[in-house]
């Protein structure tokens, strides 16, 4: 039987991009379609239980248009979660809040980002940590993304190893044990839908002078992104082995 993967949606998104794209949690399951996986979605904002952890081989954690630092109920106790997971040595995946969220948790800093916002198709370089991790074997020291997110963690999780970061967020992937990373990018996106997100601040983007006509020509292909999404799930899958 194919492995399940436990997928956290950390709320809603917005009324017109869910219209056109449906929520996080399809994002991540088109994104592993091909690759035998079967997904069950918890919902944390709508009072979802999360599951014991010894239940679960492998989970990631979404996106949301919350934000970290509001402290929100589900928010925290998803991250109580997330301290069980690594304490377990659980399969856990982080995701843009879900990177913040796992950072927070584990007792690093997350903000505002100083500089503002990071959106659009942008180069993550890898560190030189990551030379020594099997995760990343044959990745390209440099790879393209996509980005879309005012608050960054600012100061990672005692322990924490820095594997990549941009030119904007010098935190782009941490990892915190053998199975448990992070990353601030979202790997799971279509090009469509990082437009939809740049188009639906068109106005807002261009009253910080940023060129976003440049930002929608700039989205190109994120094959080794997605490529790190897959990875993850292998690992997920044997870790399902293991554990069933």
């Amino acid at each position: 039987m194919p492995a399940s993967l436990l997928i956290v949606q950390m709320g809603c998104p917005p009324e017109d991009i869910h219209h056109h794209f449906g929520d996080q949690s399809e994002w991540f399951r088109k994104a592993l379609d091909g690759l035998g996986i079967t997904t069950q979605t918890v919902h944390p904002e709508a009072g979802d239980a999360l599951p014991d952890v010894q239940q679960v081989a492998g989970a990631i954690i979404t996106g949301s248009w919350s934000m970290v630092t509001d402290r929100a109920d589900w928010s925290e106790r998803t991250a109580a979660w997330v301290r069980e997971m690594v304490a377990a040595d659980r399969a856990l995946l982080g995701v843009c809040y879900g990177h913040q969220l796992m950072a927070h948790a584990l007792g690093g800093t997350v903000d505002y980002h100083p500089l503002g916002r990071e959106v659009g198709c942008h180069q993550v370089a890898l560190a030189a940590a990551a030379k020594n991790d099997d995760f990343f074997a044959d990745m390209p020291e440099q790879f393209g993304a996509y980005l879309t997110h005012e608050q960054s963690v600012l100061v990672p999780p005692p322990g924490a190893t820095v594997l990549a970061r941009s030119e904007h967020d010098a935190h782009q992937i941490l990892r915190y044990g053998p199975r448990a990373l992070s990353v601030q990018f979202h790997p799971e996106f279509t090009a469509p839908l990082m437009a939809a997100c740049i188009q639906r601040r068109a106005a807002l983007l261009a009253a910080e002078g940023r060129d976003v006509a440049a930002m929608l020509s700039g989205i190109g292909p994120t094959v080794q992104s997605r490529r790190l999404l897959h990875t993850f799930v292998a690992l997920a899958q044997y870790e399902s082995s293991i554990y069933s």
